[in-house]
């Protein structure tokens, strides 16, 4: 029988990563509450947010760096990497290679994950596909 720890991981990485949507429906509580700003509840706004990080980057993968255990939660650092080849928020692709970090938590009962909540580096993903540009600080 698997651990928290291992579906946790299973979801992140075969789940997220691999985009195999079946993992979701394993790991994923059906009701499962999503704390992560601007994304919608249960397995199919998790579904959703799979279905959009494969169509925005090829060779889409998400890999956890590091993982703890906290009781119920399991807490983990997630890396992603793929290639900007659709169109994210109306952009149109840019071809470029993106990597950002993300942090996940979930709370388990009974071996499904009842609640998450994640923080992925947007603010990053945004500058490496060039919807936003760096700007200098002023000197004065």
């Amino acid at each position: 029988m698997e651990d928290n720890a291992t579906r946790f991981r299973r979801l992140i990485e075969v789940g997220f990563g691999d985009g195999d949507l079946a993992t979701l429906d394993e790991v994923l509580a059906q009701d499962c509450v999503e704390h992560q700003r601007g994304l919608q509840q249960g397995i199919a706004g998790a579904k959703g947010v799979v279905q959009t990080l494969h169509s925005w980057f090829s060779d889409f993968e998400l890999k956890v760096v590091d993982l703890v255990v906290d009781g119920d939660k399991v807490w983990t650092l997630n890396r992603a990497r793929g290639v900007n080849t659709g169109s994210v928020m109306g952009r149109p692709p840019s071809g470029k290679a993106v990597e950002l970090d993300v942090f996940d938590v979930g709370r388990f009962e009974d071996g499904k994950v009842v609640e998450h909540w994640g923080v992925p580096d947007q603010l990053g993903m945004l500058l490496q596909v060039g919807a936003l540009h760096r700007t200098e600080p002023s000197r004065t």
